[in-house]
């Protein structure tokens, strides 16, 4: 039914009645009409579709109003964050009682397309009311509680018999229960966290904050009683035995949750025999228990600065599931026969038992591939890895041959010691052997994607969508605007095309940040049922397959390759319930994907702070990163971020020049732009408000010590 309405809808820019759709659906029972007005509620909830004021339907996409996400500045205006185009500017004024986080429909003001856009919030669509986090007061004999998002304006009261035990400094989660005015909101508490003191505290709030839970319910740790520590014999029933085969795990230092192992064989043909085995997760989770529900709510683990929230148990996260050394595990291997060009000339799928030999880490393994250097241990497996680095070569030129785009960006690691305090910050490595499993396990994925494709069986796959015409052209401007010439015609339905432009700008100073602006004018990379390929590797067909114990995505390819494949149930029930279901699974995945990422750099943002709260007054060099109309943005090596005010510019005043995204001063012409190299100070810096800011070094006061020295 969900698909025949969108279908019809979808098919033309216009409106139709209830009546309509009746008559077109063929609707003749009370029951099949009771199911399309439960289905268009659903979708009309959700946004899908647009419900008029004369009480017609719409596909949203048709109608001339926006949906998005809004985010509250603390001065009061805000933006509705768009997925794939500019964001919505919304003046105070035109909030509508819209909060931070809320998700609203909002029409377009400015009529204008080369302008920013301006908007005005016609309707609250569902309000931010997920967890409260903050601290509790008892004042004046009313408990109340004071949100940790500053964004929060309204106060917070509590039912008197919703406190649960807690005193003045608990940090506590709670749950709204109805605006009593615009100005005050009722909650009850359903988690004390902790003393706001207490070590961990500040990244659980955070983690609540983004409705993620360190806890799992009861329910779900009762089930874990009827799954075994080990293999049992009962289990290895019709999957072939790998045990005897030369596999091994390549992690990093601290990994527990080991869901990818590899092994390899050159062929008498001169081809070589990958193997990538996953962990068999979806063996453990099944669909109809607690265990499951709760994976599926999860939707990813998320990885912080000093812990993992799981998204599944630790006794299959780190147990069962994990392929750690010399025990055996369940699998589904993928093994591909590959040709010295990067063609899988041929593959099999199927479920395994395997064996790790070693569980080795990346730091050892880059020992050898890079250095030439043993560690110990390593000895019997150097052949392998040898042997495995000259594939992934030849597996990562063929990417580039076909125009897979490499950004090449870096990415901070937070080194943080027992009590959660950070005590450096320094660039996470990314050397051959990070590479080489990232170029197998694209493989793997790419091969069982294409395999169930072609089946023509409904199944999930990784997206990237073409970017958006104008954002290229924007970034282009830019670069012109830098004074950089890009050679050759840029088409943006080829990716080699977006690499062409990269690898014109690899030689410049500010490439990094060049590289991150044009990530930025990408589209973001999601979970749908519908092919349209991945752009930005260049593939045509792609999925996740590799990461079963903390996707939950991937775990759903695994059922799915189970049922089509190993059941060999492909009936048009099977195949009529999956059609159902993956659009909203894979809906669902996306949003708690995009969740997760928000809530690592949010503690990302909080520790960086923390940690240059000791470093105030110190001095950095750095690149500016970002220009705006208040100041700029200056990333030091580490990728620590600070913000320049525009008032701690000294010397001049300065404005604003949009086009080159510069700062001009209005006497002396200086100019600051994106790739300046500065000198800057940490004037301050705040954990609980997540900021750092910066100040310019007065270079005069160099000059005039240098100056006094020679005298």
């Amino acid at each position: 039914m969900r698909d025949r309405i969108l279908n019809i809808l979808k098919q033309q820019d216009r409106a139709y009645t209830i009546f309509e759709l009746k008559d077109i659906l063929g609707l003749d029972t009370t029951e099949e009409i009771e199911e399309m007005m439960r289905v268009l509620n659903d979708l009309e909830s959700n946004l899908t579709i647009y419900h008029t004021n004369k009480d017609k339907y719409m596909a949203f996409e048709y109608s001339h109003l926006k949906k998005g996400k809004i985010a509250v500045s603390d001065k009061g205006f805000g933006f509705v964050l768009m997925e794939d185009e500019d964001d919505i500017h919304v003046d105070k004024e035109h909030l509508n009682g819209a909060i931070d986080g809320d998700l609203v429909i909002v029409e377009i003001t400015n009529k204008n397309t080369g302008a920013k856009k301006e908007g005005r919030v016609l309707r609250i669509a569902s309000r931010n009311y997920g967890p409260l986090v903050g601290e509790y007061s008892y004042n004046d004999g009313n408990p109340t509680i004071i949100p940790n998002d500053k964004k929060i304006k309204q106060k917070v009261v509590l039912t008197k018999d919703s406190t649960k035990d807690a005193v003045d400094g608990h940090i506590v989660v709670a749950n709204v229960i109805k605006e009593l005015d615009r100005n005050t909101i009722l909650a009850e508490i359903t988690t004390i966290i902790g003393h706001k003191n207490d070590v961990g505290v500040d990244v659980e709030s955070i983690v609540y904050k983004h409705m993620f839970s360190p806890k799992f319910p009861d329910e779900v740790l009762e089930e874990l009683k009827d799954i075994p520590d080990e293999v049992r014999e009962e289990d290895k029933k019709g999957r072939k035995d790998l045990t005897n085969i030369t596999i091994f795990t390549i992690d990093g230092d601290d990994t527990k949750d080991i869901d990818d192992a590899i092994s390899i064989k050159k062929l008498d043909n001169g081809n070589y025999e990958l193997g990538v085995h996953i962990a068999d997760v979806s063996y453990y989770v099944k669909p109809g228990t607690k265990l499951y529900d709760e994976a599926y709510e999860r939707g990813t683990s998320v990885y912080l600065v000093d812990r993992v929230i799981p998204m599944l148990p630790h006794k299959l996260s780190n147990g069962i599931c994990s392929l750690n050394p010399n025990v055996e595990r369940l699998a589904q291997s993928c093994v591909m026969e590959i040709d010295n060009k990067g063609n899988v000339v041929s593959h099999d799928i199927f479920e395994s038992i395997i064996k790790s030999r070693i569980q080795m880490t990346y730091k050892k393994v880059n020992k050898w591939l890079d250095e030439g250097i043993v560690e110990e241990g390593y000895e019997k497996y150097t052949n392998d890895l040898t042997l495995m680095k000259e594939l992934a070569d030849i597996l990562r030129k063929s990417r580039e041959v076909r125009g897979a785009i490499d950004f090449d960006t870096d990415e901070a690691k937070i080194i943080a010691d027992d009590t959660g305090k950070p005590i450096d910050v320094i660039l996470r490595e990314r050397a051959s052997g990070e590479k080489m499993i990232e170029d197998f396990m694209i493989v793997a994925n790419e091969t069982v994607a294409s395999h169930v494709f072609y089946m023509e069986l409904p199944f999930i796959y990784r997206v990237h969508g073409t970017p958006k015409e104008e954002k290229i052209n924007d970034f282009l401007d830019f670069i012109s605007s830098l004074g950089y010439k890009i050679t050759g015609k840029v088409n943006i339905k080829y990716p080699s095309s977006v690499q062409h432009v990269l690898d014109q700008l690899k030689d410049k100073k500010e490439y990094k940040i060049l590289s991150s602006l044009m990530l930025r004018a990408m589209q973001k990379a999601v979970y749908q049922p519908e092919n349209i390929g991945h752009f930005g590797l260049a593939s045509k067909i792609y999925t996740h397959f590799t990461s079963p114990i903390r996707r939950f995505p991937d775990t759903t390819v695994h059922r799915l390759l189970r049922t089509y494949l190993y059941e060999n149930d492909q009936s048009k029930k099977t195949i009529d319930y999956f059609k159902e279901y993956l659009p909203i699974l894979t809906e669902h995945a996306s949003m708690k994907e995009r969740d997760a990422i928000e809530c690592e750099r949010e503690v990302e943002d909080m520790k960086m702070a923390e940690y240059m709260m000791d470093h105030v007054g110190e001095e950095f060099t750095g690149i500016i990163s970002g220009v705006t109309s208040f100041g700029m943005f200056v990333e030091l090596p580490n990728m620590i971020e600070g913000l320049v005010h525009i008032s701690d510019i000294k010397g001049d005043y300065y404005n604003y020049d949009e086009r080159s995204m510069s700062l001009v001063g209005q006497k002396h012409k200086k100019r600051y732009k994106i790739g300046d190299e500065v000198n800057v100070i940490c004037k301050s810096a705040s954990k609980e408000e997540s900021f750092i800011d910066f100040e310019i070094k007065d270079e005069s006061s160099d000059k005039d010590e240098d100056a006094e020295k020679e005298a």
